[in-house]
């Protein structure tokens, strides 16, 4: 009686083993956590309208935009009337355009547009250049794709290279985010695009 007694004691035993070890078998598999969602966001379809107002640059901007003059403390004197924001409510961001007078200063204008860029080089993850050239309208620059968690994410300038400067950041008025920030500054990326392919320089 003893020895059975032991006996189904030792097997009640190793069978709580046994469950024991086969949860957590069970429990030892690989778990993989879902990725971080984001809220969608309903992107417009591109329409455009040249920009009105009395500027010496002329480009199309998309009709989800709305143009309001610079109201910063930064300010050039002479060509400060011409500075203005192209805002976008829907994303909350703005393109934030400058323009200048080029008058044996275009070079240093130059190299101010490219510090103004690389300065983001601490946090980007890379940037990269792109050259525009457009004979017949008398444009050249170089568009900027900054990536990384930014400030700004694209900047840009174009000049005629005898008179005009125009200089242009992409900021968003929220916390930098790549990822999240990502299908949007793509899109807005177009727009800026379709600003530099449509500039005409206007005398004023």
């Amino acid at each position: 009686m003893v020895r059975n007694g032991v006996m189904s004691v030792k097997i009640k035993y190793l069978s709580r083993i046994l469950a024991l070890g086969l949860l957590a078998a069970g429990c030892g598999q690989s778990f993989t956590p879902k990725p971080r969602g984001y809220f969608r966001i309903d992107l417009p379809q591109k329409e455009y309208h040249r920009l009105e107002g009395d500027y010496p640059y002329s480009f199309e901007i998309p009709d989800y935009s709305k143009v309001n003059p610079y109201k910063g403390q930064w300010k050039d004197t002479d060509t400060s009337g011409y500075w203005i924001n192209i805002e976008f409510p829907a994303f909350k961001s703005r393109i934030h355009l400058t323009y200048k007078m080029v008058n044996d200063n275009l070079a240093p204008l130059i190299n101010d547009a490219h510090t103004f860029a690389y300065k983001h080089s601490i946090l980007a993850d890379a940037i990269a250049q792109s050259e525009y050239v457009d004979t017949l309208s008398d444009v050249y620059g170089i568009l900027f794709d900054i990536k990384g968690n930014t400030a700004s994410s694209v900047q840009f300038y174009v000049t005629d290279s005898v008179r005009h400067f125009l200089r242009g950041a992409l900021y968003f008025d929220t916390e930098p985010n790549k990822d999240s920030l990502a299908p949007v500054i793509q899109y807005l990326r177009i727009d800026i695009e379709r600003i530099i392919e449509s500039l005409t320089w206007v005398k004023i």
